[in-house]
């Protein structure tokens, strides 16, 4: 009969094993509530009668001996009262058992209905991309934000502001799977053109004390095509109570992470005064650690909370994901143009990229692996000017739109408002949605970019900036070249043209093989070196 029992058992946990396959709670509820009534009532039919135990088991008189006396019918009474006890304590044991069964399988309910919807969504996704013969790519499954619970899969101990996270094995898979799918994109040509629907980009915002940080969440949260595909991750410095209500306050729209170490950085005495600059890049360092080797993502989007998003913010990622992955000359993709004031750029090219020699920043985005790169010598304090050092950037560029997609509205900050009253806060948002991810964009890949963008820069009229003053004598709506010679006459040049004319490490503010493109009274203009440029000198800084 226990053999029965056993077998019955383990058919019981083969069958909840498949049920839970297909997900389905209400089945596997019936089933087990079925079983499980069959199982006793099999259990009880094969036992003897009460009083009956078998031939000579001395349970009842005449049954092959007569009972004795009293001792023999009090301890025969305890004997049967101690099995019934057992008996009663299996069951109980039992139906404990598939009471934590059928917890377990509730606990896992929410995760399977993400995991259906997702994969619905995304073979609705591969449907369109099998119309255009696009070969198939594995489904992604996103990662469960923090302020999800998932039993025994993701363990977070918060205390004083101290985050310790353990990657779940789930996110690993992710993260190979997501791996393969980047490279059938390197190893595919097409690649370069064609958004990759599946990849999961997630913005990760860095936040310090300003409550306007509600500003850049709420345009995020708006313009956000799809939270599974664009997790936010909210990392704050700073401990900042105030700021810290306002990020709690999106709940389960947002992840929110607090840098853990808030103690001063000891410095020079000289950099006393830049101590803001310090934390920013340990603040910077940290929050990149979590998003690749804690949430396991492949690539990021970093903003400041002081960043307003244009409404293809997400589109614009979206597309150029895949060429910045397949093209080893770039490094980044940024939204932002230095000279991307209003009256500087044309607006009816809303559509118009370019590559750039400078690293923006300002909105960015960044793979794993430079991060591995940049990683074990990152900077103390001045990431930024670090970033666009000739050891950083080994000769690769970042894709730049004509017109910016986002702006900022910090004057406040460690910079003391550098550069904010003079160029930023006159840069232009984009307000029109381009749909990037319908546009062929192979034209950015160096080897067709260079050729094409010499040949337009280089073969249009030389001018005089005189010439292009109002009143001068030149005629015509452009575009135009106007040439500079040294690090001088190009700081004189760029302020009379009313383009940004600092340098760093010789390269200039949205140049790209040291031509600056821009309008002026509405016609193009190209600042560039004389022809035959080979390399950026360093002393001009």
């Amino acid at each position: 009969m226990m053999k029965a029992f056993s077998s019955l058992r383990s058919l019981v946990w083969c069958h909840w094993t498949m049920v839970r396959k297909k997900g389905s709670l209400i089945l596997c509820g019936a089933f087990l509530f079925v079983a499980w009534n069959a199982l006793l009532l099999l259990f009880l039919w094969g036992r003897p009668p009460i009083g009956r135990l078998g031939e000579g088991g001395g349970a009842e008189p005449g049954a092959g001996e007569e009972w004795g006396g009293g001792k023999a019918k009090v301890g025969g009474a305890k004997g049967l009262a101690g099995k019934v006890i057992r008996l009663a304590e299996e069951v109980e044991s039992e139906l404990e058992t598939q009471k934590k069964l059928l917890k377990q399988i509730q606990s896992h309910r929410e995760l399977w209905e993400q995991r259906k919807e997702l994969g619905k969504r995304e073979s609705e996704d591969t449907k369109d991309e099998n119309n255009v013969e696009e070969p198939k790519k594995p489904q992604q499954i996103p990662a469960v934000p923090i302020s999800h619970k998932i039993v025994d899969d993701t363990k977070i101990i918060t205390e004083k502001h101290e985050v310790l996270m353990v990657t779940p094995p789930r996110l690993i898979m992710k993260e190979q799977e997501q791996e393969k799918e980047d490279k059938k994109i390197t190893e595919n040509e097409e690649g370069r053109t064609k958004p990759s629907p599946q990849i999961i980009i997630p913005i990760l915002v860095i936040a310090c004390d300003r409550v306007t940080v509600k500003r850049s969440l709420d345009k995020l949260i708006q313009y956000r095509p799809s939270a599974e595909l664009y997790p936010i991750i909210v990392s704050q410095d700073c401990g900042h109570a105030d700021t810290a209500r306002v990020i709690g306050s999106y709940g389960s729209q947002i992840t929110h992470i607090s840098q853990p170490d808030l103690a001063d950085i000891p410095v020079r005495p000289d950099h006393r005064k830049f101590q803001g600059y310090y934390k920013i890049a340990r603040h910077y360092r940290w929050a990149l650690n979590q998003v690749f080797n804690v949430f396991a993502y492949s690539t990021v989007v970093i903003v400041e909370d002081d960043l307003e998003m244009a409404p293809d913010f997400f589109e614009y990622f979206r597309a150029l994901y895949p060429i910045l992955r397949s093209d080893p000359t770039l490094w980044c993709i940024s939204t932002w143009n230095d000279n991307g004031r209003d009256g500087l750029v044309d607006p009816g090219k809303a559509d118009l990229l370019y590559r750039t020699d400078f690293f923006p920043g300002l909105g960015w985005m960044l793979l794993k692996e430079v991060w591995a790169e940049l990683e074990p010598k990152w900077p103390k304090a001045f990431w930024d000017d670090w970033m666009r050092h000739p050891e950083q950037r080994k000769d690769r560029s970042c894709i730049r739109p004509e017109i910016s997609r986002t702006i900022t509205f910090g004057r406040k900050g460690v910079s003391l408002g550098q550069f904010f009253d003079q160029y930023l806060r006159y840069i232009k948002l984009n307000t029109e949605f381009v749909p990037f991810t319908n546009l062929d964009l192979s034209y950015l890949v160096r080897e067709k970019y260079d050729e094409t963008f010499e040949k337009e820069v280089y073969s249009v009229p030389l001018v005089k900036v005189e010439e292009l003053h109002q009143g001068g004598s030149l005629k015509g709506s452009g575009p135009f070249r106007v040439q500079y010679s040294s690090r001088d006459s190009f700081k004189v040049l760029a302020r009379n043209l009313g383009v940004m004319d600092d340098l760093k490490s010789g390269v200039p503010r949205a140049g790209y093989r040291g031509v600056v493109s821009f309008i002026s009274r509405g016609r193009r203009i190209y600042l560039a070196p004389p022809e035959g440029w080979t390399k950026y000198d360093t002393s001009w800084s």
